[in-house]
């Protein structure tokens, strides 16, 4: 991955924290590829893509995953981009040891969060930042099951490494967030 941004990714609007800290991700990368989880508009991995990362996008919406197909064919970016319901019952979990790095935005399904670690390299990055439960002060989400409780993203990581965590609000728009980037310990 280059040290900047690279010139594919003006098209693009990637999480802040995506940004700021992307330089981070080059530790993961030689480990494996990297997973967006729930990717939306795909923009975070198609970023990473730009950047020069393999990177694998996922989500259920096959409407969104058809834009990020054209999006990512537009910039001239090789990605792969599968639909896949990490919440069904029927749908595998993630693939042991697979991914160097795993990203997840505005995302939050807790049974699912064994199956990110366990598919991590060892000295693998997960970049996750999602919402707390002081969002509903400022909107959606408002239902519990999609919010985070004080502490919750840390404590699920706290034997790794953590590169970056961060609790609190935010701006433009304002919203209430989680942040967290950790590598995993190699002998895990």
């Amino acid at each position: 991955m280059t040290s900047g941004p690279p010139p594919a990714a003006a098209k693009l609007r990637p999480a802040p924290l995506l940004v700021k800290y992307h330089v981070l991700l080059r530790e993961g990368f030689p480990t494996g590829p990297v997973l967006d989880i729930a990717c939306g508009a795909g923009h975070n991995g198609l970023y990473l893509a730009a950047c020069g990362a393999l990177v694998r996008l996922v989500d259920r919406d096959e409407t969104c995953l058809t834009a990020v197909r054209s999006l990512a064919d537009q910039l001239g970016l090789c990605v792969d981009v599968d639909r896949l319901d990490l919440e069904s019952a029927e749908q595998p979990v993630l693939p042991p040891l697979t991914y160097g790095t795993v990203i997840v935005f505005r995302y939050l399904h807790r049974p699912l969060i064994p199956s990110i670690k366990e598919t991590i390299r060892p000295g693998g990055i997960v970049m996750y930042e999602t919402y707390t439960v002081e969002q509903r002060r400022y909107g959606r989400p408002r239902n519990p099951a999609f919010l985070l409780g004080p502490g919750e993203l840390r404590r699920w990581f706290q034997n790794w490494e953590i590169l970056h965590a961060y609790e609190g609000e935010l701006q433009r728009p304002r919203r209430a967030v989680a942040q967290l980037i950790c590598r995993k310990p190699l002998n895990r």
